[in-house]
């Protein structure tokens, strides 16, 4: 077993941090009520506001950032409120704006470099404080912070948790060199693993955040690789000679699913984490590729050649009961489910071009989500509504963002960057 310890100096410092900024108390109140169902086809954008937070506007304007990009929610402008930041909650301040939501912040410094920021809700109709709480910071990770606020504001609103903590893996090109990269969600903190090889491709996240499976091509060989996040160590997984191409794990992370070239064709393996023993559970005399294993565990969705051209297909997990689920396009890859496992999205060639297309598990809801650029590697964010992607509609290769009904693009590398095969966190 080949092992090597990746040096990730302020890299490692930053993912410790992360887990120091919990709340100092507890919130006092918390709503009973849900202000916006995202499960309805017609949801309406629902108007709230989110105060200058004295002491450090960056702060809020970072929670305005990640709740408006949801789409589920407008953040009054600061020019049209009544009610001063410093001043007490007041319903009557903000009825005639047709705000639900009030959110007051204050930041104070209390060390050297560490902040407290105190955070409250208030519910307009009824006047009560639905959330009430207190966050330490440091300077480095008062964005983190910032993000956390926003989960806690986007549950009280919706009941549902909120993707703003969540980190990307990406493969970053930089002259030639491909190197594995971190970023937060919205495209800052990027930071390099130290990870290299002459081609990478998507990194898949266990189901704890703390390991990075992926495939790489090093000295003219295809390999693959576990990274533990935290140890700072990777881990050959090469189970077998020929080209070994990662999928995702299996929901319990102690195994993975993976194609492998070693008897000349393709099939679809799975294999353990802890001692590499792989073992077919599709095999054909057709090409099988790009498996991906839902979340229940229960079903893969791969790509086969059997009808002729590249289509995507599920299966049993134990690789029986192979069927057809796409019958549009005629070169259809990189699977991949949604975390709810009732979507799954992908790639299809259209004039030339790979554009994004989601359908649901059963065969129906077929959709194009993108028609510009060259757009591939699809990756779904924890709460399956939003896509992370590579693609070229604006120039250079990046990663973008784009909600799931094909609206709210956004480009979360810089242009200077050239970004591609990205995978999306779980919670």
């Amino acid at each position: 077993m080949n092992t090597r310890i990746i040096k990730f100096g302020k890299f490692l410092f930053y993912l410790s941090l992360l887990t120091l900024f919990v709340p100092i108390l507890p919130s006092s109140a918390f709503a009973e009520k849900v202000y916006i169902d995202i499960t309805s086809p017609n949801v309406k954008r629902l108007p709230i506001a989110v105060q200058r937070f004295p002491g450090n506007n960056e702060i809020s304007n970072i929670i305005k950032d990640d709740l408006s990009f949801t789409g589920l929610f407008d953040c009054v402008d600061d020019a049209v409120q009544i009610e001063r930041p410093d001043q007490p909650f007041s319903p009557l301040s903000w009825q005639g704006l047709g705000v639900e939501l009030v959110v007051k912040g204050r930041v104070s410094v209390f060390a050297a470099d560490r902040s407290l920021i105190i955070i409250s809700a208030h519910d307009v109709s009824t006047g009560r404080e639905v959330l009430n709480k207190e966050y330490a910071a440091t300077t480095e990770i008062s964005r983190q912070v910032a993000h956390a606020i926003a989960n806690d504001i986007y549950s009280v609103l919706t009941g549902q948790p909120g993707i703003f903590k969540t980190k990307i893996a990406y493969v970053a090109d930089r002259g030639g060199k491909k190197e594995l990269h971190l970023m937060d969600w919205d495209g800052h903190g990027m930071r390099g693993t130290g990870i290299t090889g002459g081609i990478l491709l998507t990194p898949h996240w266990s189901y704890d955040k703390t390991k990075l499976l992926y495939s790489g091509e090093r000295q003219r060989q295809w390999g693959l690789y576990l990274l533990d996040l935290m140890a700072g160590r990777e881990r050959s997984l090469t189970p077998a000679a020929g080209m070994n191409l990662a999928g995702n794990f299996v929901p319990n992370s102690s195994e993975f699913i993976f194609t492998s070239s070693r008897d000349g064709n393709s099939s679809i393996n799975i294999a353990g984490t802890a001692d590499n023993r792989g073992r077919k559970i599709i095999s054909s005399p057709w090409i099988d590729v790009s498996p991906s294993v839902s979340p229940d565990g229960k079903s893969i969705v791969f790509v086969s050649n059997r009808s002729g051209n590249p289509q995507l297909y599920l299966a049993d997990k134990d690789g029986y009961g192979i069927r057809r689920l796409t019958f549009q396009g005629n070169y259809n890859t990189a699977p991949v489910w949604s975390p709810q496992g009732d979507k799954i999205a992908f790639t299809s060639m259209i004039g030339g071009r790979n554009q994004l297309f989601i359908i649901n598990a059963d065969g129906t809801g077929l959709a194009q989500l993108t028609d510009r650029g060259n757009n591939e590697n699809p990756s779904f964010s924890p709460d399956g509504r939003y896509l992370a992607f590579s693609s070229t509609i604006d120039g250079p290769k990046g990663i973008y963002i784009i909600r799931v009904n094909g609206e709210g693009l956004v480009r979360t590398t810089p242009k200077g960057t050239a970004a591609i095969n990205p995978g999306w966190s779980p919670y």
